[in-house]
């Protein structure tokens, strides 16, 4: 079992940055990989990123990539996603979520998911 908690989001301008964490507890031991992922209203959820925890690969999806940073803490277990040049396309509820076994980018790959932080990026 592994609870997660977003925090960080909040409403920023176009251009702007914020950056936004996520805390894991439990057994999280078990996990391989922690990714981000978002989801607007109407939409699909889709992946953002993802690091592993024992070797601090990283991916990004192309929609981000060089604008957004994934970073970890692995003795606060805790991961970062620090998004600079935001746009309004960027809106959307933002989750962490965890894969134990693998570091893909369906959702379907992740086993557990945080409540999730909006975030809202205006023009």
């Amino acid at each position: 079992q592994v609870q997660l908690v977003e925090s960080g989001g909040g409403l920023v301008q176009a251009g702007g940055s914020l950056r936004l964490s996520c805390a894991a507890s439990g057994r999280t031991f078990k996990s391989y990989a922690m990714g981000w992922f978002r989801q607007a209203p109407g939409k699909e959820r889709e992946f953002v990123a993802l690091i592993t925890w024992s070797g601090g690969s990283t991916y990004y999806a192309d929609s981000v990539k060089g604008r957004f940073t994934i970073s970890r803490d692995n003795a606060k277990n805790t991961v970062t996603l620090q998004m600079n040049s935001l746009k309004p396309g960027d809106t959307a509820v933002y989750y962490c979520a965890t894969s134990l076994y693998s570091g893909r980018t369906t959702p379907q790959s992740y086993d557990y998911w945080g409540p999730g932080t909006q975030v809202t990026v205006s023009s």
